[in-house]
């Protein structure tokens, strides 16, 4: 039978577009949740293929959580995985290293055979020099007498010399030497067992083959910017977030998407045990018995996937969480691609930012603080999933500071922007005393009168809110008698019980007084808490 040749060589190229090389696939999209990320692999795939091998994957991550997709017109079928030891196949920068640290061992030892020779010829010339009586005697003539003498200390010097100068060499690269075995440490450390994945398929026609697994030691946590503009009234609130990873994969252009999702946590219910009662009847003080303590219970069963141990070195880091969750999960799509090296440093990236139309008003509250005033925004609660973080403040361009800001404790958003200045905040004691009141009855009395009085020296006018915490008697042998003047206009405020409070606002250069009076009865056996 006669084979043609180019028929031939059109049969094997087409036998070899069946099956493809080993290939890398690179790191397309990462979604980031709390302690953990998804990280997603993509291949291209020729029609005809048959098999695929994705090589260059870290066997750090649980291969429970490999999850394959194909296009239509892709069939995926048998999936293999296979891992390799790292000292099998080291990476071209571990090659790189211990080159190095070859190449520096090897001039080290040079010198220190240079520095042993010189050494040695030191110390024959110190032998030469002091006249030992195995050597022969000096010589009587004193120009050779001076030769001699000459040349002993100048051989000696170029000895002590070379000696000197090796040593400062070898100091030189003997921290050269260390600096590399830390670096090769650290990248060891770092590197996991290398995997590969053989994936069998079934390719009608072109398309992208995407593996996605999970991988722990990374996350993410919320974070804020708010800008007030006092004059136009409105808070640009930037919404950010601080990522990391310790993973051992350089997260390089890659799309960012973070949940608040948490995939880390027990996904089983809690199993409760029945609640079960017994009764010992009481046992005679003669008949005790000393009884052995009960065997020690048996040891937890270990984790059905046990984690790999870590390096101390990799134990200092931890990655971001929530402090809190929310019912269901949200996702973030971050604008631009990231970059992110696996060694734990923190990035933030912005996710949105938009305009609040807010309500300023200057708080107060003299009993507690009597000299503080601090300007406040509110705003109604925009739509969507605000989690608890960080929150940057910054008032008309200046930097006032940072707390931690829960947007889900309340109903609208508020935010506090440091102290107002131009608001002067005075408490004018007008009659605190303590007594004994009735005829026959005597009963302990307290009485407290105070005035606040509240100047703005602010060009336009402003709102106030001052805030008064009144007595509330919890119980009937407390009788609590309150004055205030003018009535206030806020009454258990932020649902709190007995916190009032005046709403007011000043004009340019304009005072406010507002009195409180307290009358307090109580028994005069026994002690009542938290009198002024």
């Amino acid at each position: 039978m006669v084979i043609k040749k180019g028929w031939a060589i059109a049969s094997l190229c087409a036998l070899g577009s069946t099956i493809a090389s080993a290939t890398e696939a690179p790191i397309q999209s990462v979604t980031l949740y709390p302690g953990s990320a998804t990280v997603e692999r993509a291949v291209e795939i020729a029609p005809g293929m048959t098999q695929v091998e994705i090589t260059g994957l870290l066997a750090n991550f649980n291969t429970d959580t490999i999850r394959l997709q194909a296009d239509p017109g892709i069939q995926i079928g048998q999936v293999l995985t296979r891992d390799r030891t790292n000292a099998d196949s080291p990476s071209p920068r571990e090659a790189e290293l211990e080159a190095k640290i070859l190449a520096l061992q090897d001039q080290i030892a040079a010198i220190e055979v240079d520095a042993k020779s010189a050494q040695t010829a030191q110390a024959w010339l110190e032998h030469l020099g002091s006249g030992d009586g195995a050597l022969r005697p000096a010589p009587s003539d004193p120009k050779t007498l001076l030769g001699t003498v000459d040349a002993i200390r100048k051989g000696s010097g170029d000895a002590l010399e070379r000696i000197r100068n090796d040593d400062i060499k070898k100091r030189a690269l003997a921290r050269q030497l260390d600096a590399l075995k830390r670096d090769l440490g650290k990248l060891q450390a770092n590197t996991r067992d290398s995997r590969s994945i053989t994936v069998h398929l079934a390719a009608k026609q072109a398309g992208r083959l995407v593996l996605s697994y999970q991988v722990n030691r990374a996350g993410w946590k919320p974070a804020y910017r708010a800008a007030l503009d006092s004059n136009a009234s409105t808070v640009a609130l930037e919404r950010l977030a601080t990522i990391s990873q310790k993973t051992g994969e350089d997260w390089s252009r890659v799309k960012l998407t973070l949940s608040t999702g948490q995939p880390t946590l027990s996904v089983y219910p809690p199993n409760p045990q029945p609640w079960l009662l017994n009764y010992r009847p009481p046992v005679e003080r003669a008949t005790l018995q000393y009884a052995p303590p009960p065997p020690a219970a048996p040891a937890a069963p270990a984790p059905l996937f046990a984690r790999a141990a870590r390096n101390s070195e990799d134990d200092d880091y931890v990655a971001p969480v929530l402090q809190t969750q929310g019912n269901f999960s949200t996702e973030y799509q971050v604008p631009a691609r990231v970059d992110l090296a696996a060694d734990g440093r923190e990035i933030s990236v912005g996710l949105t930012k938009q305009s609040l139309q807010v309500k300023q008003r200057v708080q107060i509250s003299p009993r507690t603080s009597r000299d503080l005033a601090v300007l406040t925004a509110e705003t109604p609660r925009p739509e969507g999933v605000w989690l608890p973080g960080q929150v940057q403040l910054q008032r008309d361009g200046s930097y006032v500071g940072a707390l931690y800001w829960d947007p889900q404790a309340k109903d609208r958003f508020e935010f506090a922007f440091g102290r107002d200045p131009l608001v002067r905040v005075a408490v004018e004691h007008r009659n605190e005393q303590s007594g004994q009141t009735g005829l026959f009855k005597r009963d302990n009395q307290r009485r407290v009168d105070d005035s606040y009085v509240v100047t703005s020296f602010h060009r336009q006018p402003v709102e106030i809110l001052v805030l008064e915490p009144t007595p509330v008697s919890q119980s009937d042998k407390v009788e609590v008698k309150a004055t205030l003047v003018p009535e206030p206009s806020v009454k258990d405020w932020d649902q709190r019980r007995g916190l009032v409070g005046w709403e007011r606002t000043l004009k340019s250069n304009e005072t406010a007084r507002f009195n409180v009076g307290y009358v307090i009865d109580y028994p005069k056996e026994g002690n009542v808490l938290g009198l002024p």
